[in-house]
């Protein structure tokens, strides 16, 4: 080998043999003895070859050197001063060589050989001369080959060589330049990471500058950067390349130039065959965005890949997607999102990692983007980056997500963060979503939360099973509810969001639907929520057109209504799919809502019908029998539009197929009578009378035998409901055929509650099985009470006629007659009198005391129930005229109605008052004491219930009936209702006391002389419990300034008054006496003299007697006048008459003193007067 390289040729065709030679040399020399002389011989040989201009064998000599220069590393310091001369010196392949070399021995002799020989600074001084360019290519050499052999270990120096290699790309001769970029080129392909954070900030820094060459060398050295090993440039490039776009906007042109120069270096080194290829569209892409981004986005849509996309190819392709993410166009943003989407599965998440602050706000607001489009596709790509990545690089999307997914402001951001969340579970995995479907379900039903997070929380349920597809199959039964519950929200948009979730699981899920959705919207079509109907019809009719393999989107707009567009095939599917039952109560759902009081529900409904039944008279005859099971329910329910939906449905269904079908619906109707279901029986009802308003005269006539059966058993149906609709029957039913429905159905009901009770065995008791019947017997007869009440209600007049003559009849029905009174109306009347008369007859003709008083209680709530003029004036009449009948149970029963009446019809009565007044009164001379205290409780409650005009009126009236019971009383000065204990003349005492008190003065005299007759005619047994009411208002009017004639009747009424009651007075004493003195002081005669004599009556029941005489004494002193004297002389007159031998001694002889005093007065009356009573003072001694 020693030979051969001597010997052979230095041409450029031996230049590979001879690399194969040194290197063989060299490879066999590190294996040998380091003292050999033979390795110092090999070494300098390799030095020797160092000057074969030839890259390759310089290469190979170089990596032969270290493991060499241990041999002579005594005499390296030689070596390497010459080889840095050579280098910095030399010309062409010298610097190589020397390069070369230079750095084989730097690397044999470890990285502290640099400083300790001077290595950098030699080089660094030699790039910083400006005199000589070879010296600085020379230097950039040695640091290329120092970078290339050394690698990391000379990265500690780069930090500080970069500022002059920045220098070097800018420099004026081309050769240095290039030299800078082969230097650039091998430090960057052998930086380390850590290498690339040291450099990095200062090449970025560079950028910065205000120096155009500056800015180039940087630029420059970045472009480089392309050349790092692949895991340096995931982390770099994403730095790099934004800057370097920056650049390309820069005002200086070579600035631009070597941006655009940069830009293509990180291009050439692109690995994946489908980005090179485009590499200079994407360039112009970043050269020109305005223009060129649309372009390169539709190549790199249309672009297939099958390489993994490496670092180089993202740093080209993601500036390009930011700005498209920029971009006013949707279908630029449409089109970013779907290249994210789709290059994340195809590169590695690390190298993806560094862009994501940069992508994800644009991928953001393309989530929230107006067009639903648009928003899909990002949600697509945002759920593959997740899934390419990992949750753990997204620790700020979910939150992000969730907060706008119950965002008040706007749906749209709702629906995006909605669709983007249920990619981003996807992207997690089936676990994800088995944790958050618990917190969705809940939330999406919470009423206590805002119906916009409700509506977020429901559009799940609508991207959800997009993202997930077959694997969401699970989670449809879970989610059902909500959706039905949101359907019937109160809140538009969250109802709108539930019916769209609904569509996707039938559109989805159609065979799962159909077992768990169906029965669901079977119960949503007879809602009484219409807008539940109307999503139940539409999800109804997606799943129906699912199955039947029709769209549904043709329009069914006919002429027609009953124009068909289905088919069998499509209806046998239909009936396959749901089971036949299933079949029947959807069509018949559907049907009704063709009827339905919403418009929205009977044009969809209508819709579905046409597309999918192919003969409409068929189909209905076969679920006829379900139809009216349906019917039935909804006729009876309590809702209106329910009832309003079947009725409509009913007259639809008997007009559509003709009359000839009532064949058909009637033993269906008799038949719903036994359903245990009360809605049912009285949809019944309901239904005949749809159908009878839908058919002819001739057509009910001719089934009258079936109808009217059914109408009977209504009538006595157990429950309430179905009475009053099958009332409502009768109605209809009269209103076709006439008295035929009177004749049929009246009778039955009447005997019904005329039937007898069951009569008692043998013994006298009754078996078990008789009290049972009999039970019903008499539960039967309630329910035709109520019924014939029932149709009272609607159809009084025609049949109240009937009626009365069949209840008035012996035995008297009161019971019956007062549940029909009840609702008679203004009917009534014209019967009112024969049925008062035959009810108090019967009443009062009665034996027994227990049938007696339910006959009364009856009777009561008759009497009760009137309330017109019409029927009151009747009242009152037959009561006047009965209590004047001479059997005594006749006016008994009579007055006890009365009472009843009056008790319970308070303010109906007004215009008849006087007339009750009077036979209330009328009957106060009665002999039967029951009757008596009958009477005085009536009068008594007729005249509590009046106000005071009302009460100053009647005092003529009470004072005329009393004056009238009075002559036919059989004991003169006596009427017995005035005399009953405990109550006296309390009933009528309020009008006196009245007028008394607050009356004009005509009044006032009236009301005290009709009281006088009042007294009269009562006793001091009965007077008692009036005292206080009495006597109190007579001294207070005597107190008060009024006409003479007033106060003559007031001390009348007082002293008869005094006279019946006497010493049950003695309360009243302080006051009456005052009272009374005063009156002797009255200028008017008459009073005086009234006065004198109720105090004569009152000394009768004075305990102290002579202060009344002192004061007489007194007045006769005080007083000249002789006719004030002699009223004095009457009132002592009528108090010695009364108690003079009572008085003491002392007033003796002042009384006979004053009244020797008075003998010798002018008048002849005092003198008289003064004779009379010293007549009688001295009699009584």
């Amino acid at each position: 080998m020693e030979d051969f390289l001597k010997e052979a040729p230095k041409t450029a065709d031996n230049d590979s043999v001879r690399q194969n030679v040194v290197i063989l040399m060299g490879k066999l020399a590190k294996d040998m003895d380091k003292d050999s002389t033979k390795v110092k011989n090999i070494l300098g040989q390799l030095i020797s070859t160092l000057n074969t201009p030839s890259q390759q064998v310089q290469a190979a000599v170089a990596d032969c050197l270290p493991p060499l220069v241990p041999a002579i590393k005594d005499e390296a310091g030689v070596y390497i001063q010459q080889l840095l001369h050579f280098l910095l010196q030399s010309e062409d392949y010298a610097e190589k060589k020397a390069a070369y070399g230079l750095a084989g021995f730097i690397k044999g002799l470890g990285i502290l050989a640099v400083k300790q020989y001077n290595v950098l600074n030699e080089l660094t001084d030699a790039i910083q001369d400006k005199t000589n360019a070879k010296r600085r290519e020379g230097a950039l050499f040695g640091l290329e080959m120092l970078t290339s052999m050394l690698g990391r270990l000379f990265e500690v120096y780069i930090v500080n060589i970069l500022p002059h290699l920045l220098l070097c790309f800018g420099d004026n001769d081309v050769k240095v330049r290039e030299a800078a970029e082969d230097c650039a080129r091998a430090i960057m392909s052998k930086l380390t990471s850590h290498g690339v954070k040291i450099v990095l900030p200062g090449l970025l820094k560079g950028l910065e500058s205000d120096l155009w060459r500056t800015k180039c060398g940087a630029v420059e050295l970045l472009g480089a950067m392309a050349h790092c090993a692949p895991k340096q440039l995931s982390t770099c490039l994403p730095s790099i390349v934004p800057k370097l776009i920056e650049v390309l906007t820069d005002s200086h042109q070579r600035v631009q130039k070597s941006g655009t120069q940069a830009l293509k270096q990180i291009g050439s080194v692109i690995k994946n065959p489908e980005i090179q290829a485009i590499v200079p569209v994407l360039l112009d892409a970043l050269q020109e965005p305005t223009k060129k981004t649309q372009a390169s986005l539709q190549i790199l849509i249309q672009t297939r890949f099958v390489h993994f996309i490496d670092a180089p190819s993202l740093a080209l392709i993601i500036p390009v997607i930011e700005r498209a993410f920029q971009n006013r166009s949707t279908e630029t943003r449409k089109m970013a999102a779907q290249i994210i989407g789709n290059i994340y599965s195809l590169t590695d998440s690390k190298d993806l990692g560094p862009y994501l602050p940069n992508i994800l706000p644009g991928l953001k607001t393309s989530l929230l983007d107006p067009v639903p489009e648009v928003r899909a596709v990002s949600a697509h790509a945002l759920g593959s980056m997740v899934r390419a990545m990992g949750e753990e690089a997204f620790q700020e999307i979910v939150p992000w997500l969730m907060e706008h997914l119950v965002l008040e402001s706007s749906p749209v951001d709702r629906s995006g963060a909605a669709q983007g969340l249920s990619e981003v579970i996807f992207g997690l995995g089936a676990d994800r979503l088995e944790k958050s479907m618990k917190e969705i379900i809940e939330r999406s039903q919470q009423i206590d939360l805002a119906a916009h997070v409700r509506d977020g929380y429901m559009m799940m349920f609508i991207y959800l099973p997009i993202s997930f597809g077959e694997k969401f199959v699970p989670y449809v039964g879970r989610i059902i509810p909500p959706i039905l519950k949101g359907l019937a929200d109160e809140t538009e948009f969250v109802r709108d969001t539930a019916l769209k979730a609904g569509q996707r699981i039938v559109n989805s899920y159609a065979e799962t639907a159909i077992s768990l959705f169906v029965p669901e919207l079977e119960q949503g079509l007879f809602d009484d929520n219409w807008r539940i109907r109307y999503s139940s019809v539409l999800l109804l009719g997606e799943l129906l057109f699912k199955v039947s393999g029709v769209t549904g989107k043709a329009t069914t707009e006919s002429v027609d209504e009953d124009d068909n567009f289905g088919t069998e095939h499509g209806l046998q599917s239909i009936t396959h799919a749901l089971g036949r039952d299933r079949r029947d109560r959807v069509l018949s759902g559907l049907y009704m809502g063709r009827s339905d009081i919403a418009l929205t529900v009977r044009q969809s409904a209508l819709h579905v019908w046409k597309t999918i039944i192919s003969n409409t008279p068929r189909t209905l005859r076969e679920i006829l029998q379900t139809l009216f099971t349906l019917l039935l329910g909804c006729l009876a329910s309590s809702n209106i539009d329910k009832r309003q939906i079947a009725a409509r449905t009913l007259g639809d269904l008997v007009r559509k197929l003709g009359e000839r079908v009532l064949p058909e619906i009637i033993p269906i109707l008799e038949k719903g009578l036994d359903s245990p279901h009360s809605d049912q029986r009285q949809g019944v009802c309901i239904g005949l009378s749809e159908i009878m308003a839908a058919c002819s005269r001739d057509y009910i006539i001719a089934f009258s035998n079936t109808i009217i059966p059914t109408v009977r058993r209504a009538l006595l149906d157990p429950l309430v409901e179905v009475r009053q609709s099958a009332a409502k029957t009768f109605e209809n039913l009269h209103s076709s055929i006439g008295t035929q429905a009177l004749d049929d159905i009246l009778p039955y009901l009447l005997n019904v509650m005329q039937k007898d009770t069951i009569p008692t065995t043998t013994n006298g008791e009754k078996t078990q099985q008789e009290d049972e019947e009999q039970e019903q017997e008499e539960t039967e007869r309630d329910y035709a009470l109520d019924a014939l009440q029932r149709i009272m209600q609607l159809k009084s007049r025609v049949v109240l006629p009937y009626l009365v003559p069949h209840l008035i009849q012996s035995p008297v029905d009161i019971k019956a007659l007062a549940s029909l009174t009840l609702v008679a109306g203004d009917a009534l009347a014209r019967h009112l009198s024969r049925i008062i008369q035959a009810v108090i007859t019967h009443i009062s003709e009665e034996k027994d005391p227990q049938a007696k008083q339910q006959h009364m209680y009856y009777a009561e709530q008759l009497l009760a129930a009137i309330n017109d003029p019409d029927g009151i004036q009747v009242v009152i009449r037959e009561t006047q005229e009965f209590s004047r009948s001479s059997k005594v149970n006749i006016r008994l029963v009579t007055i006890d109605l009365l009472l009843s009446f009056c008790k319970q019809s308070k303010g109906a009565y007004q215009e008849y008052i006087d007339d009750l007044i009077r036979i209330g009164i009328n009957l106060f001379n009665d002999e039967n004491e029951q009757i008596l205290n009958t009477a005085w409780d009536c009068v008594d409650v007729i005249i509590k219930d009046m106000d005071q005009l009302e009460l100053q009126k009647r005092l003529p009236i009470v004072r005329q009936a009393l004056r009238i019971a009075q002559s036919s009383s059989r004991e003169r000065g006596r009427l017995a209702g005035l005399c009953i204990p405990k109550k006296g003349i309390g009933c009528i005492l309020p009008i006196y006391k009245e007028c008394i008190l607050n009356g004009p003065p005509d009044l006032r005299e009236s009301g005290a002389n009709g009281l006088n007759e009042a007294i009269n005619l009562s006793d001091a047994e009965a007077l008692k419990s009036s005292i206080m009411n009495v006597t109190g208002p007579l001294i207070r009017v005597l107190g008060e300034r009024f006409s003479t004639d007033i106060k003559v009747a007031i001390l009348e009424t007082l002293s008869t008054f005094m006279g019946k009651v006497g010493v049950q007075l003695k309360p009243f004493l302080p006051q009456l006496q005052p009272t009374l003195l005063k009156g002797l002081n009255d200028p008017a005669r008459q009073v005086r003299v009234k006065a004198g004599n109720a105090l004569g009556l009152l000394s009768q029941i004075h305990v102290r007697i002579d202060p009344i005489f002192v004061e007489l004494l007194n007045g006769l002193k005080m007083n000249d006048d002789s006719s004030f004297k002699e009223t004095y002389l009457l009132a002592l007159k009528n108090c010695l008459t009364a108690v003079a031998s009572k008085i003491s001694g002392d007033i003796k002889k002042q009384t006979e003193q004053s009244l020797i005093s008075c003998q010798s007065d002018e008048s002849d009356i005092v003198r008289q007067l003064a004779s009379n009573c010293k007549e009688i003072l001295l009699s009584s001694n």
